[in-house]
């Protein structure tokens, strides 16, 4: 495959366009899943193909072929500079890219125990024992639980010099529980809603998730939902839980920094961003403990890797720091517009989709607390676990979060549970309320496998490190 990657540089090169990159991905994918005592689908997939960017006369053309014969790359070549030279017809400002080090090298998830070589069998008797538990009771009516794992293969090759390969491993997976009591439902889920938690590491993460030693709590607690109070209409002090302080990090903080989104160049799907060019450096974002980094570096998070889909070594960016917005995601087409060189966050959801901005691990770094500490220093308020869902205005300022379970907080200890959570905040505003993150014991990176993005829609794999934090004068309980 190098060399036919390396032919196909060779003829763009020859036809005197401005760049050209090729990219070779394999990725084979193993789904399991099973509902309510029976296996509900088991399949393992596998899709090749070539994308082929071209900058001609100052614009992109893109094509892509799942025929990796050397003829086929060549055909797929010249479309795509057909298409790059068309599009210079209508192009207003010529493509400038931000100069990058052509880097020749390797990458390869770190992990111990390959998923692909362990039997579906195994993992299936996992899952069916799981939600064994899970329906050991009458009011239980349905149980499932899945399995994900990802094997994806990469070879970067341009007209500028690089050619780098990379073999990156992803795993994952969870369960949850639906209790119904005839007049409504309550879900529970492990170790995290909407499929559970995923990292790059290789099966020896799905053991150390301890999935049967959870499966009791999260069906009791299922169940206590169903005669749990409504959650009180209020302004009070709320402490987020880990996994939904990511998503939380992920809607208002991950996608108002993606620099194409805040030009106005990719809006689809998520809408624009309130951060815009004029309030870097400038905009007050978070208290004085608020310190968020963009990092592609973090050892097994899902938006960790060796090298984005333009060769940009993978890094690590400050976002917010001393209560200031300081950075983007950028690409090597955006970069120069804010005077910088890209920061290596331009991936593609396969080999047929163009690469566009996307998350990497966006990380709300530890703070100094203990959390039965910061429940104890909580004279009055709620704590809130666990997406159910949620809603964000197109530039990410005005949100609200529903979770499955939240419990009170009175005179320092959790008293009753609440159903049906809600919260509200306009973003800079709510980080700015931010007076306490607890501390690396329990600060951990949530992975977030389906982060919709482009038209056509891009689905990527992101991250979140974070930890339980506490936010003062919030407003709850809003149902209207």
């Amino acid at each position: 495959m190098r060399d036919k990657l390396k032919e196909c540089i060779k003829l763009l090169k020859a036809k005197g366009v401005d760049y050209a990159d090729c990219r070779f991905v394999r990725r084979e994918n193993e789904a399991l899943r099973v509902s309510d005592g029976h296996v509900d689908s088991l399949s393992r997939t596998l899709d090749v193909g070539v994308g082929i960017r071209v900058l001609s006369k100052g614009s992109w053309g893109f094509a892509s072929t799942a025929n990796v014969t050397a003829g086929d790359l060549k055909k797929t070549a010249n479309l795509a500079v057909q298409i790059a030279r068309a599009s210079a017809m209508t192009a207003h400002e010529p493509v400038v890219l931000a100069e990058q080090e052509p880097f020749v090298a390797s990458y390869q998830t770190p992990f111990k125990k390959d998923p692909f070589e362990v039997s579906s069998e195994t993992k299936i008797d996992l899952l069916m024992q799981s939600v064994e538990v899970l329906r050991a009771n009458a009011k239980i009516k349905t149980a499932e639980g899945g399995m994900r794992f990802f094997k994806t293969k990469k070879h970067f090759v341009s007209t500028e010099g690089a050619d780098i390969e990379q073999d990156l491993l992803e795993s994952g997976g969870g369960y949850h529980a639906v209790a119904f009591d005839g007049k409504e439902a309550q879900r529970r889920s492990y170790p995290n809603s909407f499929g559970g938690d995923f990292c790059t590491k290789g099966y020896e993460f799905i053991e150390s998730m301890d999935f049967l030693d959870n499966a009791e709590r999260v069906r009791e607690e299922a169940v206590a939902l169903l005669k749990a109070s409504p959650c009180p209409d209020t302004n009070t002090t709320i402490i987020i839980t880990g996994p939904q302080m990511a998503l939380q990090v992920h809607e208002s903080c991950g996608h108002p920094i993606e620099l194409d989104r805040v030009l106005g160049t990719e809006i689809s799907l998520a809408g624009g961003s309130f951060m815009t060019v004029d309030k870097l450096n400038k905009l007050k974002y978070g208290s004085d403990i608020v310190n968020i980094n963009a990092d592609a570096t973090t050892p097994g998070g899902l938006g960790t890797f060796g090298y984005d889909d333009e060769g940009v070594k993978a890094q690590r960016t400050p976002i917010i720091k001393k209560r200031k917005f300081v950075g983007y995601m950028t690409s090597r087409e955006t970069a120069p517009i804010i005077g910088k060189k890209s920061n290596g966050t331009m991936r593609a959801d396969g080999w047929n989709r163009v690469p566009i901005i996307r998350m990497t691990n966006v990380n709300l770094e530890p703070g100094t607390w203990e959390l039965d500490d910061l429940i104890a220093d909580t004279k009055q308020g709620i704590l809130f676990d666990l997406n159910k869902s949620w809603s964000i205005d197109d530039l990410r300022l005005n949100f609200q979060f529903g979770v499955e379970a939240a419990w009170e907080i009175k005179n320092g200890v959790l008293g009753r549970m609440y159903k049906n959570a809600t919260y509200t905040g306009i973003t800079p505003e709510f980080w700015n309320s931010c007076d306490a993150i607890c501390n690396r014991n329990h600060w951990r990176v949530w992975g977030v496998p389906n982060c919709g993005k482009g038209e056509p829609m891009q689905s990527a794999h992101v991250a979140h490190g974070v930890a339980p934090a506490r936010f003062r004068n919030v407003k709850v309980g809003v149902s209207k």
